[in-house]
């Protein structure tokens, strides 16, 4: 049988150096089950990262496996230059819950074909290629993607045909507005993006794009309203809002269905991925027949909405419905919040606790100040790994651990990862 540490020499033979495992001591993955992952020595894990947001309800969920399993039986892939019942069905089902109106989708493979895709979108309906994108932000790997990605760990290259300005966003441990309220905060926010429309633009704007929570941005969280603010001076300028919901979509914030709907505003263009294929490649962009018809030359998608990843969005948006994960992930996500922030107070390395529902996360620091510490963070990711808790990391400095349950996570198991986690920072304090 291959073992982790064979299969990390194959690894680090055939993929490129820009691509690297989470841990230290790396984990292999060979099955799931439920919240739970096990190695190819046997060994189980709580999975609280699901592939970065991707796994969403639960690995081997009968619902989807069948589903999949079905559609793969029939066919599996035809294009968008074919009738395809579970591609179309699934549009229905996206454009039915999306809150846009008149909506429609193209369906994409990835996050980042689906903001590059919304991006062009916005430029041919304004007959312009400038864009405001939000300060740690990231939108994906393509040049579109990486020119409107404010995150320099991550940025190869921001060269493209776009004219991109960025404005101050939701990330206000490290604003120079952070001591306000959230109600000056936003105000002071919103006379930045005032101020940089009229001072660094010809005048007009695309779109601004932006994530409701911010996730490889280490999920800084703006207060509610932050968003709707923004919109109205978007809108007097007739300015479009995009809305990337790659991970904040479908239920995992709890108090709503879609990151926007915190701030009182409807986006006029939407995108999604990860986990709405609970872990079968699938994402798309959804916006108002309008905006959507801008484009009035030939397009057509290879593997957008294929049948086999519409089959798996299609039963895992079903399951989601049916068993109100939404409501689970506010009741779980509340019970995550009330056991950590006391530790989170009582801990001087852990500047803070932010997110919503079954999306949060602790930034580390140096003790006494906001200097990041992207050491500690890696220390703390492995000793939860080490209790057999798998997590994530982000942040601009790499100092933030992501917690991103499934949302089928029930308070035993989320306890257990829980309990796992305070151990893990109570170790490190005791070194």
């Amino acid at each position: 049988m291959t073992t982790s540490a064979e299969l990390l020499a194959r690894y680090k033979a055939v993929l490129p150096t820009f691509v690297s495992p989470l841990h230290e001591t790396p984990v292999s993955i060979d099955r799931g089950e439920g919240s739970y992952v096990f190695d190819l020595e046997g060994n189980r894990y709580l999975d609280w990262f699901g592939g970065v947001l991707t796994t969403m309800i639960g690995h081997s969920i009968p619902e989807v496996v069948t589903a999949v399993q079905e559609q793969a039986a029939k066919v599996m892939h035809t294009s968008t230059l074919y009738l395809s019942e579970p591609m179309i069905g699934f549009a229905e089902d996206v454009a039915a819950v999306s809150g846009i109106p008149d909506a429609r989708v193209f369906f994409t493979a990835s996050g980042t074909e689906a903001n590059d895709t919304a991006v062009m979108l916005a430029c041919a309906h304004r007959g312009s290629n400038e864009i405001l994108a939000m300060r740690n932000g990231y939108h994906g790997r393509s040049y579109t993607a990486q020119a409107i990605t404010a995150q320099s760990t991550w940025s190869v290259a921001n060269l493209s045909g776009l004219n991109v300005n960025f404005i101050q966003g939701g990330y206000r441990l490290r604003s120079p507005f952070r001591e306000l309220d959230d109600d000056a905060f936003t105000e002071a926010c919103v006379a930045d993006l005032v101020q940089m429309i009229d001072m660094a633009t010809a005048g007009r704007v695309a779109a601004l794009i932006a994530e409701p929570i911010q996730g490889v941005g280490g999920f800084a969280t703006p207060p509610d309203g932050f968003f709707g603010a923004m919109g109205k001076e978007l809108a007097n300028r007739g300015i479009l809002f995009i809305s990337d919901e790659v991970q904040t979509g479908w239920g995992r914030t709890g108090d709503h269905f879609w990151g926007y709907e915190a701030h009182g505003i409807i986006p006029d263009i939407l995108t999604f991925a990860k986990g709405v294929g609970n872990g079968v490649a699938l994402a798309g962009v959804v916006a108002r027949a309008e905006i959507m018809d801008a484009i009035n030359v030939l397009s057509f998608s290879t593997f957008g909405g294929n049948p086999l990843s519409a089959a798996a969005g299609r039963a895992t948006l079903r399951y989601i419905l049916e068993h109100d994960l939404q409501a689970n992930a506010l009741t779980m996500g509340a019970r995550l919040s009330e056991r950590l922030a006391p530790v989170v107070e009582r801990t001087e390395w852990i500047a803070e606790l932010r997110g919503r529902g079954l999306m949060q996360a602790i930034e580390m620091v140096q003790p006494g100040g906001l200097e990041p510490d992207p050491a500690i963070a890696t220390r703390l990711l492995d000793a939860a790994k080490d209790r057999k808790l798998l997590l994530g990391k982000g942040g601009l400095y790499s100092n933030v651990i992501r917690m991103a349950p499934m949302l089928t996570i029930d308070a035993t198991d989320l306890d257990l990862g829980i309990d796992a986690l305070v151990d893990a920072i109570e170790s490190i304090d005791r070194t």
